[in-house]
């Protein structure tokens, strides 16, 4: 039997494309959905094989959706599909339980493609996303030496860049080392400085001495 396809997507436009390139590669589409909340009853009446997930939405947005899905339709696999391949959001959605993470910029082919495989039991992720996955793991492993505390409110990039500043390395070195802009350096600095409520380097260094004890 074809796969059944839940879209969920606030731009009709979007949801006819999706439509139709389900319809093109032997999908059944199980529903659409503008929304969150109606995501979730759509799911529980229809329960598919896949719901097609986008996050940025109004009202009860993919994030907030994702776990209900799960939960309504306790079979069905979720595949993110967004414009937004931010760490935060890539991360939350695989710790709600999603089974893939796409973005809009993929092909109608490789979306088709990846559908296909998490119906046959594979993960789905954008090549951009793979990697910024595989970055977070690999800074989680160099995080092991901030404590709980501090390390539950940061990314693992924020971590691995705080744990560098520790060691009295400058935006450039942080930049070479970790194979990004110091541009890019400068943005975590000013997103863990937020996260710890202090304003300067030297204040979140202080933060983390008083935390190691």
């Amino acid at each position: 039997m074809p796969a059944r396809v839940l879209i969920v997507d606030d731009h009709p436009l979007t949801r006819e494309a999706l439509a139709a390139l389900l319809r093109s590669h032997d999908f059944d589409l199980a529903g659409v959905a503008a929304d969150g909340e109606e995501a979730v009853v759509a799911a529980r009446t229809t329960q598919p094989d896949v719901v097609l997930l986008d996050l940025a939405m109004p009202g009860v947005d993919g994030l907030a959706a994702l776990p209900r899905l799960r939960e309504a339709a306790p079979a069905c696999e979720v595949v993110v599909l967004t414009a937004s391949g931010t760490e935060e959001n890539l991360l939350a959605a695989i710790r709600g339980g999603a089974a893939g993470y796409l973005l809009k910029t993929e092909s109608p082919e490789r979306i088709a493609t990846f559908l296909d495989g998490v119906v046959h039991g594979e993960a789905a992720l954008s090549g951009p996303v793979a990697r910024r996955l595989l970055d977070e793991v690999r800074a989680g492993r160099r995080g092991s030496g901030v404590p709980d505390r501090i390390a539950a409110v940061l990314s693992a990039r924020e971590v691995e860049v705080l744990l560098l500043l520790d060691e009295h390395h400058g935006t450039d070195e942080i930049a070479q080392r970790l194979f990004i802009s110091e541009h890019t350096v400068r943005s975590h600095v000013k997103s863990l400085l937020r996260k710890l409520g202090v304003s300067s380097r030297r204040e979140a260094l202080e933060q983390l001495a008083i935390a190691r004890g």
